[in-house]
């Protein structure tokens, strides 16, 4: 079956490609995304928008093609046959004034100006409430008219997302062509695990994604929270200390450091709006997932732009335990130190 272009997506990297892209691609066979940006959307385009997905086990890869993706457009929002903006576009794409708030609001204008029906905004960047952040940011702008007429036709729907997608290598790109029997210039690898939660209302439909095991909640905020603070907060921790022990990936600095991430977990879940024995289960996995050696997942990635993913990883919770009586976390303030100490290296 031919897919048709509904959904738009912003910031079309290596993991928008490993999540949202293989989501749709496992729940339907005609929903298909159309590319606003992107930097690889050439090498995309050259090979008709097909590329492989390596899911790297511990002890094998697997690839498999993915297709939906179609096509690429800058002006894809003003498609009444677009449902759905999806976006990754990193903490730092939701601040006031920045380009990707600037494109939907242009975007949605564009839209509005055609005549196109409701659409539902859907970002998946680690930020909590960043259903509400990017409305804010779209909002802050848009002109008064574009902004009434915003809040009649577009849903903003929050999200938690997670799967560990490393940066892909010249090695990948060989391993692809051996998996697949055809030359990929643009693979992706990820890891076995993944997870995705989304509130919120889709006006002009989605796909089925809870048919690859998506989850559709009434309030996502306890689990934006469990990702934040325990995966995203520990990796804040292992980028800037493991960086100090000269190590190069989360799997050599968990090694290192497991006990200063068992600390943090401890400091986090205090405040966790959770069962204990979800977290439980949740931490059993995330603790077999970075034991896995094969997911290279690199440590100066994970550390660029922390002055936006320290607040929302380490000084939230940090506040919330200062709220709730209990004593400043010692691995929260050790985290927040290694940070400091890596921008005064790298300045």
């Amino acid at each position: 079956m031919t897919r048709t272009a509904r959904i738009a997506h912003l910031g079309l990297g290596a993991f928008a490609r490993s999540h949202q892209a293989w989501y749709t691609q496992a729940s339907s066979d005609d929903w298909g995304i159309v590319a606003l940006s992107g930097r690889v959307i050439p090498e995309l385009a050259a090979q008709g928008f097909r590329y492989g997905l390596i899911v790297r086990a511990p002890d094998a890869d697997f690839g498999s093609v993915v297709d939906s993706v179609v096509a690429s457009s800058p002006d894809a929002i003003a498609d009444p046959t677009i449902a759905l903006v999806t976006l990754t576009v990193t903490e730092a794409g939701y601040l006031p004034g920045a380009r990707p708030p600037i494109v939907l609001a242009e975007g949605l204008r564009a839209r509005r100006d055609a005549g196109g029906g409701p659409i539902a905004m859907v970002p998946c960047d680690n930020l909590a409430s960043n259903g509400q952040a990017i409305r804010d940011a779209v909002l802050a702008v848009a002109e008064p008219d574009l902004a009434s007429w915003v809040a009649d036709n577009v849903s903003f729907v929050s999200t938690m997302v997670d799967r560990i997608t490393p940066a892909t290598t010249e090695a990948d790109v060989a391993i692809a062509e051996e998996l697949l029997g055809w030359h990929d210039a643009v693979p992706v690898v990820t890891e076995p695990f993944r997870e995705w939660v989304l509130q919120g209302d889709f006006p002009a439909g989605r796909p089925e994604w809870e048919k690859a095991g998506a989850q559709f909640v009434d309030d996502v905020e306890p689990y934006e929270r469990r990702k934040l603070w325990m995966l995203n907060g520990a990796h804040s921790l292992l980028a800037y200390r493991g960086l100090e022990l000269g190590l190069s990936t989360v799997f050599e600095a968990w090694i290192a450091l497991a006990p200063e991430v068992e600390q943090l977990w401890a400091e986090a879940r205090a405040v966790l709006p959770l069962p204990a024995d979800d977290v439980d289960h949740w931490l059993t996995n995330l603790r077999i997932r970075w034991q896995n050696p094969r997911i290279e997942h690199r440590l100066e990635q994970i550390a660029q732009g922390g002055e936006q993913k320290i607040p929302a990883r380490i000084l939230v919770p940090a506040t919330r335990r200062k709220e709730a009586g209990l004593p400043v976390g010692v691995a929260e303030t050790e985290t927040v130190a290694a940070y400091m100490r890596y921008r005064e290296a790298i300045q």
